[in-house]
């Protein structure tokens, strides 16, 4: 403790200074404790989610490990503060990859359903239903479903970004999304169902 003491005096730089020469975690530690909460004030903000902002934090501390090693930094807290935020916005991205994934997965297993009718069909032509059913279902859905959806799957756009376009709350915008696309599922099921019969 009282070697921890000795070094709390120290400046964000000689920290930095003290743990490049050493390696020593400790430096580290001491970073955590001034910053941590802002930190966690930030990725509060972007995640809106409080077990994820604290994940977000502890793997941010873990990361400075390795890069603190890495980069020169002049000004430690704003540093953080960008390098904090683009950590967050590599998680929203990271999740936003996957719920376009799983949209296309959901959709192409109900568009390839094994369907009598279709068979016959050659690769192109079925391209081509799917794009225009997948369309059609989009223009059918209500304007806030039918924006969200477009923002954030055709013009991959962020929750954040869809909120700060449309003025729509976060959970206002996840809700949308959700809704959508599971009414885009009901549309394409119909219109699969349609051309069965």
């Amino acid at each position: 403790m009282i070697y921890n003491e000795k070094y709390n005096q120290y400046s964000d730089l000689e920290l930095i200074a003290e743990y490049k020469n050493t390696e020593n975690k400790l430096f580290i530690g001491i970073l955590y404790k001034r910053y941590s909460h802002l930190v966690l004030g930030l990725s509060l903000k972007y995640l809106k989610n409080e077990d994820e902002a604290k994940d977000a934090v502890m793997q941010i501390f873990e990361k400075l490990f390795k890069d603190l090693l890495k980069h020169q930094v002049e000004f430690f807290k704003s540093w953080l503060y960008t390098y904090s935020k683009n950590f967050c916005l590599m998680i929203i991205r990271t999740r936003q990859s996957k719920l376009k994934k799983e949209i296309e997965l959901e959709n192409n297993a109900d568009l390839f359903m094994e369907t009598e009718s279709g068979l016959h069909l050659n690769k192109a032509d079925e391209k081509e239903k799917q794009f225009e059913a997948l369309e059609n279902a989009i223009n059918e859905l209500k304007d806030e479903q039918k924006k969200c959806i477009d923002l954030f799957y055709l013009k991959e756009k962020s929750y954040v970004e869809i909120a700060e376009i449309t003025g729509f709350t976060i959970n206002e915008v996840k809700s949308y999304i959700q809704n959508g696309k599971r009414n885009l599922k009901i549309k394409l099921e119909n219109t699969i169902g349609k051309e069965q019969s």
